[in-house]
């Protein structure tokens, strides 16, 4: 596997420098965003190119980049200092931050950080003394990989009772699972897997280690982007849990699963951020360098307009992610409707943009590398890579729903 110290990578001028303005963020939250920059910069954006464009099934996990965040203290950030991490004042703005720092280079690594941290790791967070110890934190340390497991072959956005499929009955000594769950990010690589399973008429969660009996992880999936971020069906046939297993009171693993997943839903909108601000860069440079006709490209008002527009849009979406993280960190467990609006605003962007981008770039835009001499595209990744953030962690469709409801009522809204 190729060194995440290979030569650094041309960054373009971080053009959020310039016309974002964070008046929201604390000096804490500033510094941890800082530091991961730098640390996306020198390790993550060397690889990004390799893992943006590798098979999921022959090349794997990117294990160096995982184990440099881990010992750079990334997976600290977002828990308490008794679980090993940082014990931070706003965990949440600073972990979502740091989420789109990392997407500005690779959105692979962001997922598998979002699924290993907010998902998995905060999870297990709501755990028992016991369960913390054994689970929680030897993954703050990255000495083991988490899977959270929702989503199933029939069921993804839809988790109430009826459609869950995986089912966890008691014995004796325990608990017994069987099912199937699919699209489970780092599934392949994963030590233990938080896994939702139907409990009588109820949902409950529990920690599956990875190399239990009767537990089967699939092939890779391949996708079209996001190829560093793992994912396959994990099968459990009569796999044998004993009754410290179970995450929480029996039955309340619905109210785990939607608090986690709309934690998700402002990392995921700050990873859409992330992509849509590396995008806008390579733009900006772009037409302030490339001439056509004999002006720089930059001179068309077609363009002008259009990314002054983009700017606004960024400004609104990353401030939408962060307000929906402050009230997070202000103990609201599900901060609606700005989780929504956030995940929406900050996925749709990125993908306008980084279809602008191929546009703007042309043939190098819709390149991954260049015969003559291996230049790499500049926002082929971005493209190919964003699209995913609009599906997972709730559809935005889904979001648009929930955003209704706020406003109209269940009554109404159902």
């Amino acid at each position: 596997m190729t060194s995440t110290t290979a030569s650094a990578v041309h960054v373009p001028t971080r053009q959020s420098d310039r016309i974002y303005h964070d008046l929201l963020s604390s000096d804490e939250t500033l510094e941890i965003r800082s530091r991961v920059r730098r640390f996306a910069d020198s390790v993550i954006a060397p690889a990004a190119h390799r893992i943006a464009t590798g098979d999921e099934v022959e090349d794997g996990f990117p294990t160096d980049v995982f184990e440099a965040m881990a010992q750079e203290g990334l997976f600290r950030i977002a828990f308490r200092s008794e679980a090993g991490g940082r014990g931070l004042e706003r965990p949440a703005s600073a972990t979502v931050a740091a989420i789109e720092e990392i997407a500005y280079h690779s959105n692979s690594v962001a997922a598998i950080y979002d699924v290993h941290c907010v998902l998995a790791g905060t999870a297990l967070a709501q755990g028992t003394p016991q369960q913390q110890n054994e689970w929680l934190g030897p993954l703050v340390r990255g000495e083991l990989i988490g899977a959270f497991a929702t989503s199933e072959p029939g069921s993804s956005s839809d988790l109430s009772p009826q459609s869950v499929q995986t089912v966890a009955t008691r014995t004796s000594s325990g608990w017994r699972l069987q099912g199937r769950k699919r699209w489970i990010t780092n599934a392949p690589v994963a030590d233990v897997i938080l896994v939702l399973a139907r409990t009588a008429d109820r949902l409950s969660m529990f920690i599956v280690p990875a190399t239990a009996t009767g537990v089967t992880v699939g092939r890779a999936d391949r996708k079209i982007g996001n190829r560093g971020q793992l994912t396959a069906d994990v099968i459990l046939d009569d796999v044998e849990l004993p009754a410290r297993a179970l995450l929480g009171a029996e039955g309340g693993g619905l109210k785990i699963a939607l608090s986690m997943l709309t934690y998700g839903r402002i990392a995921i909108s700050a990873a859409g951020v992330g992509m849509a601000q590396a995008a806008f860069d390579q733009m900006t440079e772009r037409l302030s360098t490339r001439e056509a006709f004999g002006a720089p490209l930059g001179r068309l008002q077609h363009w002008q307009f259009l990314m002054a527009e983009r700017a606004i849009q960024l400004e609104s979406a990353r401030s939408l992610y962060i307000k929906a993280a402050l009230r997070m960190d202000e103990g609201v467990a599900v901060p609606e409707p700005e989780a929504a609006m956030a995940k929406v605003a900050g996925t749709s962007l990125a993908v306008d943009i980084a279809r602008e981008a191929v546009q703007l770039f042309g043939g190098m835009g819709y390149t991954q590398e260049l015969g003559a001499d291996g230049t790499t595209g500049p926002v082929e990744a971005i493209y190919r890579d964003s699209k995913v953030t609009e599906i997972y962690e709730g559809a935005n469709e889904i979001q648009k729903w929930i955003i209704a409801r706020q406003l109209l009522g269940r009554e109404v809204a159902g």
